[in-house]
């Protein structure tokens, strides 16, 4: 498991602090939802614009800056919450070892993302080799979520984080 992290700049900052808001009203670019998730040491909600990715039945989400804090968050806590608009969908989270479907995953989030994130990913892209994917895998943790509850939201405050140890 890589510590690797690249820390946002204060522009991506603004960015992601701008589209995690849009998230919360409903409003998707290219697949975007906000990613709120309990802190390790606050204990409380995180919120971060994520792309989650939707493959083979299965849904995932990919870090393209490593090891970030809502990546050490939901390896703390095991799970957290999407929100896109009024829909909430509470879920568990599985890191992915490295392996064949880390890497189909990653491959199918630069398909998709690639023109988003490709800096991050030191020169691979979608349409690279197996062996160039499985040398920057260990660099962007990989997690298979699965949703537990789906609600609507009532406003746009996250709910209490659970008690500590719950």
């Amino acid at each position: 498991m890589s510590e690797h992290h690249i820390k946002p700049s204060r522009f991506d900052s603004a960015m992601n602090a701008t589209v995690a808001w849009l998230a919360r009203r409903g409003v998707s670019f290219f697949g975007t939802a906000e990613l709120s998730v309990v802190g390790r040491k606050s204990g409380e909600w995180r919120r971060v614009p994520v792309n989650p990715l939707s493959m083979n039945r299965e849904r995932y989400l990919v870090s393209p800056r490593g090891a970030s804090q809502w990546v050490r968050n939901m390896r703390a806590a095991g799970g957290g919450r999407l929100q896109l608009g009024r829909r909430r969908q509470t879920f568990t989270a599985v890191e992915l070892p490295e392996g064949a479907e880390k890497t189909e995953a990653l491959r199918a989030y630069l398909d998709r993302w690639g023109w988003e994130v490709k800096s991050y990913f030191d020169g691979v892209t979608a349409k690279s080799s197996d062996d160039e994917l499985a040398r920057i895998s260990p660099l962007h943790p990989v997690f298979r979520i699965t949703v537990t509850d789906s609600a609507a939201a009532n406003d746009d405050t996250v709910a209490e984080a659970p008690a500590a140890g719950a």
